[in-house]
């Protein structure tokens, strides 16, 4: 089987291919935490860490691994990294760790992940799998963000709040307050917020492929019929 070129992974990871507004897999965690940008951007790289380590791992053994236990075989692959990834939580940023909850184990069954390692990596080589892992995370990690920034600032008026969670006592003061005197609008932070955001970005990807296709289409349009110079060289007997 051919292996895509990175520039088709990075285009399908991010946009066309993008495993939250195209797949729509992994809707669980993207609507749950998504209520600021710290808890998105924690568990975005969380994410693309395990997509990553799974795709690599699965990509050595894709050789050697029976067709009957290849499922239970990737399960294992991945619920080992994500138990790598909660115990550097824990070590490095406990409070994150305990706002994300149980969103951190439930990586185990993220769609995106099983589907990555079964669809691409146990068919391509390991730099290339390693690769989609990093670009299909990316492209959750930046619609997290995108979902993250909107409710927190549509909620509270400000970002980047609390980031000291995942960067430590340094990035105490990274908040930005947009709008002073704002009065929350607490519907953005609730799970309904989640399902209103996210349904205004596929709409938006939506429109802008919509455009794109048009465009593609009137440059492809023949040049329409009609009379034309000719220029006549040599001599005509």
């Amino acid at each position: 089987m051919s292996t895509p070129s990175y520039g088709e992974l990075s285009i399908n990871g991010l946009w066309k291919n993008n495993p939250a507004i195209v797949q729509l897999l992994g809707l669980c965690p993207l609507l749950a935490v998504t209520g600021s940008v710290v808890n998105a951007l924690g568990l975005g790289i969380a994410t693309c860490f395990v997509l990553m380590t799974s795709n690599t791992a699965v990509s050595m053994i894709r050789n050697v691994t029976a067709d009957a236990v290849r499922l239970p075989t990737f399960v294992m692959i991945i619920a080992a990294a994500v138990t790598c990834i909660e115990l550097l939580m824990q070590a490095f940023s406990y409070e994150l760790y305990e706002i994300l909850g149980i969103f951190l184990p439930l990586i185990t069954t993220n769609c995106v992940i099983l589907g990555r390692a079964d669809g691409f990596a146990r068919k391509h080589a390991v730099i290339p799998s390693l690769y989609d892992g990093f670009i299909m995370g990316a492209g959750f990690t930046v619609v997290l963000l995108l979902l993250g920034a909107m409710r927190e600032l549509a909620g509270t008026g400000a970002l980047f709040a609390n980031m000291d969670l995942l960067f430590g006592p340094g990035a105490a003061n990274w908040k930005l307050v947009l709008f002073a005197d704002y009065q929350p609008f607490l519907l953005a932070i609730l799970p309904p917020g989640a399902f209103i955001f996210t349904g205004f970005l596929i709409a938006l990807k939506n429109l802008i492929d919509a455009e794109l296709e048009r465009r593609a289409q009137a440059r492809a349009e023949p040049v329409a019929a009609g009379s034309k110079r000719v220029r006549v060289t040599g001599t005509i007997r």
